[in-house]
């Protein structure tokens, strides 16, 4: 498939929308342009923001989330289970711009744009499934019980990394729960958020009920993020990038007393016990550290290896990244395509200097890849240090494929070490030790919102709820109860008798 043929599968030019309520296009402010780290071309730009447009933005969402809230439930997830058939048929087309785009293999844009769908079959079935508690009341002849409310708008700010996946994770179940959707997508993959827009518009015109700003998009840099999470009218926002971002997010919502869903950094550790099977562990790790370019919140940048097979380990991973295809993310046989752009190949080499620097060795050395092929200058070879898990650069969430080899003496001291970090997503231990696996799942053991046995840190099912703790953000998206984000509890007592009798046992008799 080439880039024309994407772009017209997807309804998409050299200049598109970047700011449509609905099908309904505004965008008054300057375009700018979107490349592809895979060959440095530009793909086709965007317009964006003003803070006009933005008035009009909120202004549709409110009403659209008045008349939306009206909706059946089941009826809202017809529209998602609608949508999620489009997504499919569209799913080839999308797969390849997430892929160009952003510039993780095709698979992995195939992949994204399934957990897309796959989110779209959960929350249909959450339509039906958006359960309160009945209690028992104190007072005679009362029930009490508990339902549940849309919050009204939702904002949404999206990395570049999940171009797409992150905002279906939000939108789908925002949806079903009554809620309309504001979503800021990354600066740096504006176009498939325009292809999102387009394939949602195709669908809602098929429902006489949906109101036309149940879906809109904003675009552009930070200050276009600030018009929602300053806006009291946003009642959640719903943020992936960094901690640093996440920061500034949450106090500025917690300010006007907003609630905020925040998905922010990790520094994901895996766990090898001398028991473990390591035809396991280096395809679990290479994966995990090189997978989207080391670009994932969940990606592997720690390995924590028992002394005793630590050299064993340490050579069979050197031996798996001098196996590694860099190249063209199109490509079905590369394992590794480019990082977003030279700003991000610009902090992976600090990292690397900062390794030597820190008391560290590079056992594979990496380095920026030039040559035909790699043009755009965002390649850069996978790296493994020998490292510390105290250094300041291990501490440090760095987003691009460098992997830190940890050593270790006892199960405590490996604990230690995986919790010895400020973010808290995911996490991973291999053991063929039922004890061991218990306890690295117990209160005592994984402090990450994420813990796995047996399988890597990077990737999630969107049945369970995703997200971590500490600098990670506390947030949860995707399945199980992460629904109740999205709506405002309620609880409520009914008196069937023809007396009033006080909670508590109270008499006020006059």
């Amino acid at each position: 498939m080439t880039v024309d043929q994407i772009l017209s599968n997807l309804s998409l030019g050299q200049s598109n929308p970047g700011v449509q309520i609905g099908s309904q296009n505004i965008g008054s402010g300057p375009s700018f342009s979107s490349s592809s780290p895979v060959d440095g071309k530009i793909i086709g730009s965007v317009s964006s923001c003003t803070d006009e447009d933005y008035l009009k933005v909120i202004d549709a969402a409110t009403q659209a989330s008045l008349e939306w809230r009206q909706i059946p439930a089941p009826q809202r997830g017809e529209v998602v289970r609608v949508f999620g058939e489009a997504l499919r048929s569209k799913k080839d087309a999308l797969g390849h711009l997430v892929s160009y785009e952003m510039g993780k293999s095709l698979q992995e844009g195939l992949g994204e744009v399934q957990e897309m769908i796959d989110i779209c079959d959960f929350a249909v079935g959450l339509s039906r499934q958006l359960y309160g508690l009945t209690m028992h009341s104190e007072r005679p002849g009362h029930r009490m019980y508990e339902q549940w409310h849309p919050l009204g708008v939702v904002g949404i700010i999206s990395a570049f990394n999940f171009p797409v996946a992150v905002w279906a994770w939000n939108s789908a179940l925002a949806w079903v729960c009554g809620n309309a959707c504001i979503w800021k997508p990354s600066e740096k993959t504006p176009l498939t958020a325009v292809a999102c827009q387009n394939i949602w518009n195709d669908v809602a015109a098929g429902f006489d009920f949906v109101p036309e700003g149940l879906s809109a998009v904003i675009q552009g840099d930070y200050k276009v993020g600030q018009f929602i999470t300053e806006d009291p009218k946003v009642a959640l926002i719903s943020a992936t990038g960094s901690t640093r971002m996440g920061k500034i997010v949450a106090q500025t919502v917690a300010a006007r007393l907003g609630k905020s869903l925040l998905e922010l950094g990790g520094n994901n550790a895996i766990i090898v016990e001398p028991d473990a099977n390591l035809k396991m562990v280096v395809p679990a790790a290479v994966f995990g550290a090189v997978g989207t370019c080391g670009q994932r919140c969940t990606s592997t940048r720690r390995m924590i290896v028992h002394a005793d097979i630590y050299d064993q380990v340490r050579d069979l991973l050197v031996s798996a990244y001098g196996q590694l295809k860099i190249g063209s993310p199109l490509d079905a046989s590369n394992h590794v395509g480019p990082l977003i752009d030279t700003g991000a190949v610009g902090q992976y080499n600090a990292a690397l200097k900062a390794v030597v620097e820190q008391g560290g060795s590079l056992i594979a050395p990496g380095g920026v890849l030039e040559g035909a092929g790699y043009e755009s200058g965002c390649y850069v070879k996978p790296a493994i240090a020998e490292a510390r898990n105290e250094m300041q650069i291990v501490q440090h969430e760095t987003f691009a494929p460098v992997l830190y080899l940890l050593k270790y003496e006892t199960l405590d001291e490996a604990m230690a070490m995986q919790n010895g970090v400020v973010q808290g997503l995911s996490s991973a231990i291999m053991t063929t030790n039922l004890l061991t696996a218990e306890r690295f799942l117990s209160c005592g053991g994984s402090d990450c919102g994420i813990a796995n046995v047996n399988i890597g840190t990077s990737g999630a099912e969107i049945g369970g709820a995703f997200g971590g703790e500490k600098e990670t953000g506390g947030g949860r998206e995707s399945g199980s109860d992460a629904w109740r984000a999205y709506m405002r509890r309620q609880t409520n007592t009914i008196n069937y008798s023809t007396e009033m009798p006080l909670a508590q046992g109270i008499e006020f008799n006059f």
